[in-house]
């Protein structure tokens, strides 16, 4: 069986293991990469009188590290002070830009040989037209090592795995080592058995025995001699300990937005993927994750915790576009150390795998159960009881696709408005539930990361907030006037059922609590409108212009701190991944309520698959069976 994270919000490991980071020691062998980023203006400059073709301008550039490089400039920016790095760039401009790339983030370069003439330095050039990427171009592969050069690296790596506990290895310049360099890196490992060597080998991990290693699902696969092409993320779990017993050192597999699952002595632990908001490039993440873990394992940290590390490192490299990214301590700490896992992502993808209360349509996702009687139930506001805000997401999504595209609304290519928009609406489905000025915080940063609006005209949160809620409010006002000529009751504008689930839930003795990420007194509003303010006892939170005041987390937090309530006397009800996660993070009993709030019953599939993987105990689409949620809840 697997051992999983199960580390609480207050925990101190990642802290304590962060502060020990810095007394290891690491080295890193093999392929030196540069990546470059060479963003391009979205308009031609001019046409090629040669050609005819379009002449793009360069309108930024960017290098950092890649492969083993990227591999070491990770372990260094963990606050880790001894890195060994050991490579060869060539003796060229894009050398020159790499050493000086090592040296500037306070890597020494001792160990980088320059090459003889006419070696080329290892570039990934990547030319981004706005947020698309285009054909990268590649430089440098098929070089071959020099006799004299290689003899000075392999002496080099010897002499750093005799003062070094881990050693990463790494080969990921496509076409592989030559044979004899494969053969003498493998002879060197055998003369160092009490070092921990971590191969990462594009071509010729199958070949390293007696290692550790770091492969991803396909690779895994291939080397136990599986079809890969049948995976799912469960498999690594498996593979992991397979991989295990035969190298008899730790393996890594990695499984992208899934986590990593990793197999030590027998034992397997499996970390889920993490949910961050914004977009992804996955691009060095995997570097990310072996860094973190090889600082770790040279500082004796246990297993789960090296694994959680790597994961978290990760997870914080993917949000970082167009650039191979690094995981700083503070960031780390800002994340951690309970993140927002991912949770059963096989069954939030699909329903079939649902598994029922008998004769309901409540479905259990967890098996977990209510471990005392409720004292406190905390509900969410729109979508969860009010439905007046019915269709924010319709309002939303063209409003930030009009902010990103700018001036140039009827002018970005088909291509680029179909990123700006799968972006756009991946942003809106995992941030549902958080307070509206921090989406807007999400749009400003998106906004300045396509880059089609100049930077000088790019608005603030509160700016895109105002004209975010001015098309809203046109909306619920029409809804709100309709209420008022009689043309609709406030049942209408509630999910199904919510009132008489409110007040029984209040005649069982629950004291009830409202929380929204709208702004807190359009929220108190509209519950007196819909008539259910009266029944919330604790009281009725909302937004208060102030990022740092997140509602629901904070709720959540003056329960314990106020009434001395234990965490499982609390029960949250929601319909967005935001309550879900707060609820799972301080150990209370989560509700999705995945309502369809067009029809005010039913399930919608997109909110059951959104709430599941935020950690949902039971899933319900609407309050109608009020006796078997009661039921469910130990209330009846």
């Amino acid at each position: 069986m697997a051992q999983s994270p199960s580390f609480p919000a207050d925990s101190p490991w990642l802290d304590e293991l962060l502060n020990r980071l810095p007394s290891a020691r690491v080295a890193v062998f093999g392929d030196l990469f540069l990546d470059a980023y060479w963003l391009l203006d979205t308009a031609p400059s001019e046409k090629s009188l040669e050609t005819g073709l379009d002449a793009y301008r360069v309108r930024s550039q960017r290098y950092s590290p890649g492969g083993g490089g990227n591999v070491a400039v990770n372990v260094a920016a963990l606050g880790v002070r001894h890195v060994e790095l050991i490579g060869l760039a060539g003796d060229d401009l894009f050398g020159g830009e790499l050493v000086r790339q090592f040296a500037s983030r306070g890597l020494s370069v001792d160990g980088v040989l320059r090459g003889p003439p006419g070696w080329q330095t290892l570039v990934y050039a990547k030319p981004y037209l706005g947020a698309t990427e285009l054909n990268r171009l590649d430089f440098g592969l098929g070089n071959g090592v020099p006799d004299d050069i290689r003899r000075r690296l392999l002496g080099r790596l010897d002499a750093a795995a005799s003062e070094c506990p881990v050693v990463v290895i790494n080969q990921q310049a496509p076409g592989g080592w030559a044979p004899e360099l494969v053969e003498e890196v493998r002879a060197l490992v055998g003369r160092h058995p009490d070092t921990i060597f971590m191969v990462d080998s594009r071509d010729h991990g199958d070949r390293f025995r007696d290692t550790a290693l770091k492969v991803n699902l396909r690779e895994a696969a291939v080397m136990l001699g599986e079809d890969a092409g049948a995976l799912a993320p469960e498999d690594a779990v498996r593979m992991a300990g397979l991989l295990e017993a035969r190298q008899r050192r730790p393996v890594l597999v990695t499984r992208g937005e899934n986590g990593l699952a990793l197999a030590v002595k027998g034992e397997v632990f499996e970390v889920p993927g993490i949910e961050l908001s914004g977009p992804a490039d996955p691009v060095g993440a995997g570097d990310t994750a072996l860094a973190a873990l090889a600082a770790a394992l040279a500082v004796g940290a246990p297993p789960l915790e090296a694994a959680t590390l790597a994961n978290l490192a990760a997870a914080i490299t993917t949000r970082k576009v167009r650039t191979t990214g690094v995981a700083t301590p503070a960031e780390l700490l800002a994340v951690g150390p309970a993140p927002d896992y991912v949770h059963s992502p096989r069954l939030a993808a699909d329903s079939g795998l649902a598994r029922f209360l008998p004769g309901t349509g409540i479905e259990a996702v967890t098996g977990r159960r209510p471990a005392a009687r409720f004292r406190h139930a905390i509900f969410d506001h729109d979508g969860t009881i009010s439905l007046l805000r019915q269709g924010w997401e319709l309002v939303m999504e063209p409003m930030m696709i009009r902010a990103i595209k700018g001036a140039r609304h009827d002018s970005v290519a088909e291509r680029m408005h179909g990123t700006i928009v799968s972006t756009v609406r991946d942003f809106i489905g995992r941030t549902t539930g958080i307070q509206t000025l921090a989406q807007m915080k999400g749009l400003s940063d998106m906004v300045r990361q396509f880059g089609l609006v100049p930077a000088g005209e790019v608005l603030d949160e509160h700016g895109y907030k105002a004209i975010f809620n001015g098309e809203l409010l046109a909306t619920i006002r029409g809804r709100l006037e309709r209420l008022e000529r009689g043309e609709v009751s406030p049942l209408d504008c509630q999910v199904g059922n919510a009132r008489q689930m409110l007040e029984r839930m209040r005649e069982a003795g629950v004291a009830l609590y409202l929380v929204s990420g709208t702004d807190e007194a359009d929220v108190v509003a509209e519950a007196r409108v819909l008539g259910y303010a009266h029944l919330f006892s604790g009281g009725i939170f909302g937004a208060v212009g102030d990022l740092r005041v997140e509602a629901k987390r904070d709720v959540l937090a003056r329960i314990v701190r106020a009434s001395g309530a234990r965490a499982e006397e609390i029960v949250m009800f929601g319909d967005g991944p935001v309550e879900m996660r707060e609820a799972r993070r301080r150990g209370a009993y989560a509700v999705g309520v995945a309502s369809d709030e067009v029809r005010r019953r039913g399930i919608d599939p997109r909110k059951r698959s959104r709430l599941i993987r935020a950690g949902a105990d039971l899933i319900i689409p609407d309050y109608c069976e009020a006796d078997a949620i009661l039921a469910a809840l130990g209330l009846l």
